[in-house]
């Protein structure tokens, strides 16, 4: 049985504060079918983010996009925005992502919180739907990995959620938002925890960054890293084949001096070696493979050029650049990074909109 009267519901659609409140009309207290439809149609559109949203779209644009979705969207009740709208629950994760980006050591626990091949099976396992326990014990079974449920809840659960990139309801876990956007960036390189180090520092990564903006001297490095463990990270990059440096003596160049070779008597090889130099000048391996001479002739020749003062040495500071690895792994760790920011940038907005 209906009450034939007029009732005016107001509530926050978003419960943000920053959508202005809304003004349901309903004939009764029970809502007919076709209220209901109504209301529902109007919610789906902002349940899903819009067809047009591709990978590449930012966090930001998202939430501007949606946002603006929700200001014509008319639940019939606070309980369906708060159940069904992914624009509610967008928000939510920026709110609690905000609060755990806030950490100064977020991008540090973040790695090594990924640099682990069963917490990232999980996530993987759970961007794809909700997973009990049990059941995520069961599917890494099939993984071949063998573990306890406390296991699995305490020592890569709990570090997936603390990071930002799970969440719990109901006794399930799923994928926030940043942690499917982060698995997307991780498929083009999953292997890049084999060859960087658990429970770091994340001094590798670091260098790995800054090295994509070009090659880096050891001083340079230095400043980057701290000084006591510079050689030793250097030494488990190389050893990774993530960098590399030039030959031992490569970084010793050799010179034409402005002094007039007519006026020195030159053998013939001599002659070949000298006319071989460039302005530029020229390492003694390189020369070497250049006029097709062996290592030890080049150094005794240019010993007698030097002696004639037609040439000199001048050392160029040895450098550590990137490999093709290495540029692939740094390549992505900027990206990462780049969602961090991005990230961060949308949980501000949403914060600045609560304000406003």
């Amino acid at each position: 049985m209906y009450i034939n009267m007029t009732h005016v519901i107001f509530y926050d659609a978003c419960h943000d504060g920053h959508i202005s409140f809304k003004v349901f009309f309903t004939q009764s207290l029970t809502p007919s079918r076709r209220d209901t439809v109504k209301g529902e149609n109007q919610m789906r559109a902002v349940a899903s983010p819009p067809k047009s949203t591709s990978k590449s779209t930012g966090l930001v644009e998202m939430v501007r996009t949606l946002d603006a979705e929700c200001r014509n969207c008319a639940p019939l009740t606070p309980l369906k925005c708060i159940t069904r709208c992914n624009v509610w629950k967008l928000k939510n994760e920026l709110r609690r992502l905000r609060e755990t980006m806030d950490n100064p050591n977020f991008i540090k626990e973040l790695l090594n919180v990924l640099k682990n091949e069963t917490r990232l099976h999980i996530l993987y396992s759970i961007v794809k739907g909700r997973y009990s326990v049990n059941q995520l014990q069961q599917e890494l079974k099939r993984a071949g990995y063998t573990h306890s449920q406390d296991t699995i809840s305490q020592e890569y659960l709990r570090p997936l959620i603390s990071v930002g990139l799970a969440a719990e309801a109901r006794e399930e876990y799923y994928a926030t938002i940043f942690g499917g956007r982060l698995t997307e960036l991780l498929e083009d390189f999953p292997e890049f925890i084999k060859v960087l180090p658990a429970h770091s520092e994340c001094y590798e990564e670091t260098l790995l960054i800054n090295l994509l903006t070009g090659p880096k001297t050891f001083q340079e490095i230095e400043a980057l890293i701290s000084p006591r463990i510079a050689s030793r990270v250097l030494k488990r990059l190389k050893t990774a084949g993530l960098i590399e440096t030039p030959e031992e003596k490569d970084y010793v160049f050799f010179f034409k001096s402005k002094r007039d070779p007519k006026k020195e008597a030159l053998y013939v090889t001599e002659k070949k070696i000298y006319d071989s130099i460039p302005e530029e000048g020229i390492a003694a391996r390189k020369l070497a493979r250049k006029t097709e001479l062996s290592i030890r002739r080049i150094y005794k020749y240019l010993r007698g050029l030097k002696g004639k003062k037609l040439v000199f040495t001048r050392k160029t500071p040895k450098v550590y650049n990137l490999t093709a690895k290495g540029e692939k792994i740094a390549t992505l760790l900027q990206d990462l990074q780049n969602l961090v920011e991005e990230t961060w940038n949308s949980s501000e907005q949403v914060l600045s909109n609560e304000k406003s």
